[in-house]
């Protein structure tokens, strides 16, 4: 047994890697990105795990259920807001069921650091009937993949481990295995497993359905899920939450305590524990996924239950030792008080000579004889432009979401309807909304802003830049003339002000690329 400093994505990481794993898919998303990058870098020598970073998060997942499909064991790995995009092809895979060993490793953001939303995906997990495991420290996010690849091709489900951002991007000492070898090629060819029409699907869904007693039986005799039952106050911490529990309790303390880590909920436990308790405190890093199932549409007589929803616990945000001992009862402990300092925050921006500055300046001035203008951006650095001093971008919801809304504005008479995406979210879920509004001829203006890589998360790789993402374009059938290129640099900056105008004036959907590399994709290219 050897010894590594990892990060809580390293492990989920390297314990896939001595799992036997044969293949990584998956789209930079933070918290999520370093688990593919890991396992990329550790084994791209050899050559032995396929990984490259796939379109999109739906296209991620498919591929990994084919080589699950094909016998091998495959992970594929996302942030939350990207288990939306692959959702239809999850919650299929726990129809079709599994051949190797299926791992669905996400990475949720409680407290939105990096995200638009802080949705739990545990919700997920109990939506598509499957299990679900959620480490509280490294060794677990270790560990548990070779647990979750045993139970996925055990009891042919795909198996989802869920961490949170402090987990996934804090670092500890892991004790590792030895590797397991990889599985052999050994497709499954079962048509009517695998071919969800709906004669076969619903013999499938229903075998889904009669696993759910042996998946409620593995978590309640789960070593990961334990109940040591003491006075009448009770808590409950899931994942990483139990962390915050343990700081704050000495070993001679009086409260009854079920730690959860694996999932469907263990209800014999949970039951054990809420007849010994009169008070039970729900700690959960996300949604109040258990304290809403325990409280039902009318609580539970004679027990209080707390949390979130009670609001003993903030109803957003991440949990912390300090919130934790606070919700505990216990008496806020002492503090350290720094020199008082008047340091105002300093909000992200974009970095020093980033293209983007001097495109979302040309459209500024491009947009500066309409009134009201309002620009739809898309996720990505860019994002950042709505921000001081630029503040030349108005909304940003989802991947792809700035040329659909800004297809809608224009079907509601809005002009002028102007969309900013970059050239990775463009391949990610640009390329259909634009193909709609070019079929309708919509007067929608798009600027798509390359910079050749997908900056925000670390310079990956874009699928759709430079020449690709011109034919990409034009493979909408937008017509040649009103797909325009400009160079955003200051010397340019006239010229660029009065190609957009022009694109403006008319009447119907045009295509600006306003193409320039990446300072930090530059600086990572050899030399």
């Amino acid at each position: 047994m050897k010894k590594a400093i990892l990060l809580g994505d390293e492990a989920v990481g390297l314990g896939a890697i001595h799992a036997g794993l044969s293949g990584v898919y998956g789209y930079p998303g933070t918290p999520s990105t370093e688990i593919f990058e890991f396992i990329d870098q550790r084994t791209r020598k050899s050559g032995d795990v396929h990984a490259f970073w796939s379109t999109n998060e739906k296209v991620a997942y498919e591929e990994a259920l084919g080589m699950s499909w094909a016998g091998k064991r495959a992970l594929v790995c996302m942030k939350h807001v990207g288990l939306n995009v692959a959702a239809d092809a999850f919650v299929n895979s726990a129809i079709t069921g599994t051949n190797g060993g299926l791992v669905l490793a996400v990475a949720d953001d409680p407290g939105m650091h990096s995200s638009q939303n802080e949705q739990d995906s545990r919700f997920f997990a109990q939506f598509a009937l499957i299990p679900c495991l959620e480490p509280g420290n490294q060794q677990e996010c270790y560990d548990m993949m070779f647990e979750a690849f045993e139970l996925s091709e055990e009891l042919k489900v795909p198996v989802m481990v869920r961490l949170v951002t402090r987990i996934a991007h804090s670092r500890t000492a892991v004790n590792t295995r030895e590797p397991r070898p990889q599985n052999p090629l050994q497709p499954d060819k079962q048509i009517r497993k695998w071919t969800l029409i709906p004669v076969n699907a619903r013999v499938q869904y229903k075998q889904l359905t009669e696993k759910q007693p042996e998946l409620l039986r593995r978590a309640e005799d789960s070593p990961h899920n334990r109940l040591e039952l003491r006075g009448s106050k009770g808590v409950i911490a899931c994942g990483l939450a139990g962390n915050y529990l343990l700081e704050n309790l000495e070993p001679e303390h009086d409260f009854s305590v079920l730690m959860l880590r694996q999932y469907p909920l263990p209800t014999r436990l949970l039951r054990q524990l809420v007849e010994h308790v009169d008070d039970l405190l729900v700690l959960e890093d996300g949604y109040p996924l258990v304290e809403s199932t325990l409280r039902g549409l009318f609580g539970i007589d004679g027990v209080a239950i707390r949390g979130r929803m009670s609001e003993d616990l903030p109803r957003t945000g991440e949990l912390n030792p300090d919130i934790v001992r606070s919700a505990l009862g216990l008496p806020a402990l002492p503090t350290a008080h720094g020199p008082a300092t008047d340091l105002s925050n300093r909000p992200p921006a974009l970095c020093q000579g980033c293209p983007h500055t001097d495109s979302f300046k040309v459209l500024n001035d491009a947009l500066s004889g309409y009134d009201d203008a309002q620009v739809f951006s898309d996720i990505g650095c860019y994002a950042l432009a709505a921000l001081p001093p630029l503040q030349a971008v108005h909304s940003c919801v989802a991947m792809g979401a700035s040329i659909g809304m800004a297809a809608g504005a224009a079907h509601a008479g809005y002009r002028p309807a102007v969309a900013a995406i970059g050239d990775s979210t463009f391949a990610h879920g640009g390329i259909t909304p634009l193909m709609s509004a070019v079929q309708q001829n919509v007067n929608l203006k798009v600027l798509v802003v390359d910079n050749s890589t997908v900056a925000m998360t670390g310079t990956q790789r874009s699928m759709s830049t430079g020449p690709t993402l011109d034919s990409i374009i034009r493979g909408t059938g937008i017509s040649e003339e009103h797909v325009r290129e400009i160079e955003p640099i200051p010397r340019n900056h006239e010229q660029n002000v009065n190609v957009l105008r022009e694109e403006l004036a008319y009447e119907g959907p045009s295509v600006i690329v306003a193409r320039r590399a990446c300072l930090e994709a530059v600086k990572k290219r050899p030399h």
